[in-house]
């Protein structure tokens, strides 16, 4: 009789490991096998991960033959140059793990920074490089390469002087009104007694680079103040799009909408003050406009809002596509951008670590108060959400292509109907669960699924005390696990009790992966 498929949270959890962002079987049978390689890059360049040699595709143990050996085998060929570009792994990334049927090897690859990707095999990045969907492992487009190439550069992306573009593809009156909200913001503002050329240099949209002596309009001054045709002709993929959903009528599709249609210039600074005015315009929370639509009376959550749209736009990758896209709901705002992250998930939680793709683009819109110093953006976020005691906001990335999207919903932390729901459901076992127990419950109610990934978003457990606790309501019987081989999640036993947060939301599926490990978090993909 076939032996029963192990969890491999056991194996992670002896190891003292917490569930990964991916995880892989593979047999090893005839020695390390090729696909090893594939699997190290992909997980490399995408969230890391965990592989256990010796188990079957099918979760069945069947032991690996001379672990030494290949351990070694495993050192030698990750620190050669000539077959992988870099070894991430340390000492405590290779384990072997007793079994019954044989022992298993355990390896945990780190996620590589943005200045170690790509991570590929051979000596040519472009054909060597790749990455994890659902699928499995993929080989990268040279595109995707290209973006992974631009990301580990000193150079900020925007910085890049724009070859036949000059002043004349600027919208001068959004630069003067720029100078405008300066000036409100910050009066005595040295840079206010420059010209339009010096003013613009000095936010980084005019840029020389001293090596080559070329001068001219940078990528940043085109996107924060340039024509709608100049945008278009300069980034192909360009695109910002708000939109609203507030109608009870589901015949209504949008109760408004802003996106290019020829009546405006729809650059960053332009389309920041529309969109950020209707965004904060009917809050149900104590806030004053000033007559520049500035900060009086101004609270937290109105804060945490302007920096999440802030956010987007000066962490996107203009190259990618889907563009700029700010969705409000009755319930939830949701802000997604093109690129990926460009910190691990686990900094992101930390928060005080800044890596901004377009650095210029963060200053032009710190000096107008539109976003905070470097590195307390995400937190402020958090902050304004978690002084309305809401739901943490929910990050969540997306490959082919490649989007980042925030999901910042206004429903209470814990719910009266949820826990309602809850107490009918599981009755006076209830009042037994401890109050992290209780929110992972909670969480799983409301958002339809719970992880490891979101359980770190909300409460502040290690990781693999969070696995030990999710994996205890499972032997309570309180949640069913889903995805054990690969994105472990979580739902109730009888998940018709819950609505779903998202419920106003129109997803279109694709190629979802949650930063953390759940896919479609939202119950389907990224907005588009």
């Amino acid at each position: 009789m076939n032996p029963a498929p192990i969890n491999p949270l056991d194996i992670l959890l002896q190891l003292d490991w917490a569930e990964g962002d991916d995880l892989e079987f593979k047999s090893a049978q005839g020695g390390l096998p090729k696909s090893l390689w594939e699997t190290y890059s992909a997980m490399a360049n995408s969230h890391g991960g965990v592989i256990l040699l010796g188990v079957e595709d099918d979760g069945r143990v069947s032991g690996v033959r001379e672990a030494r050996k290949l351990k070694k085998a495993f050192w030698d060929t990750v620190n050669n140059r000539g077959k992988v570009s870099i070894n991430l792994c340390g000492d405590g990334d290779l384990a072997e793990v007793k079994h019954p049927n044989g022992p298993i090897l355990a390896i945990r690859v780190p996620q590589a920074s943005r200045y170690q990707r790509p991570v590929f095999l051979g000596q040519n990045p472009l054909t060597g490089t790749y990455r994890r969907n659902f699928e499995g492992d993929y080989r990268c487009t040279e595109q995707e390469v290209g973006r992974m190439l631009s990301d580990r550069a000193e150079e900020p992306a925007d910085s890049r002087i724009l070859d036949g573009f000059g002043l004349e593809d600027l919208d001068l009156p959004s630069l003067h009104q720029y100078r405008q909200r300066l000036a409100s913001h910050k009066p005595t503002h040295p840079w206010l007694s420059e010209d339009d050329l010096a003013l613009l240099a000095k936010l980084g949209g005019w840029r020389r680079d001293r090596k080559t002596g070329a001068e001219g309009l940078t990528l940043a001054g085109l996107l924060m103040f340039g024509r709608d045709e100049s945008l278009r002709e300069a980034v192909p993929g360009y695109h910002v799009d708000y939109r609203e959903r507030l109608s009870h009528d589901p015949a209504e599709r949008w109760s408004d909408r802003l996106t290019a249609d020829g009546t405006w210039h729809p650059n960053l600074f332009q389309f920041y003050l529309r969109a950020a005015q209707r965004l904060l315009a009917d809050l149900k929370l104590p806030f004053q406009l000033d007559a520049d639509l500035f900060r009086k009376g101004e609270t937290e959550v109105h804060e945490a809002i302007r920096e999440a749209l802030v956010n987007a736009l000066i962490h996107a990758d203009y190259r990618g596509q889907g563009g700029i896209v700010v969705e409000k709901f009755r319930d939830a705002f949701e802000f997604s951008n093109p690129g990926t992250l460009l910190i691990s998930f686990d900094q992101l939680l930390r928060g005080n670590v800044s890596e901004c793709r377009n650095k210029a683009l963060q200053t032009m819109f710190m000096l107008i108060g539109g976003a905070e110093k470097a590195g307390s953006g995400v937190d402020k976020i958090r902050r304004g959400w978690a002084s309305q005691h809401w739901r943490s906001p929910m990050v969540q990335e997306q490959v082919q292509p490649d989007r980042v999207s925030w999901r910042l919903p206004m429903v209470s932390l814990i719910p009266d109907e949820s826990l309602a729901r809850l107490k009918l459901l599981f009755g006076s076992q209830f009042e037994q669960f401890s109050k992290s127990e209780v929110q992972a419950l909670v969480t799983a109610d409301t958002e339809g699924t719970v992880d490891n990934a979101r359980m770190r978003q909300i409460c502040t457990l290690h990781a693999a005390d969070l696995t030990r606790l999710l994996q205890g309501l499972v032997a309570k019987g309180a949640l069913i696990q889903e995805g054990q081989a690969r994105w472990s999640r979580y739902r109730l036993p009888a998940q018709g009790h819950s609505e779903h947060v998202g419920g106003d939301s129109e997803h279109v599926g694709g190629h979802s992966e949650h930063v953390g490990g759940t896919p479609n978090m939202w119950g389907g993909g990224l907005p588009t």
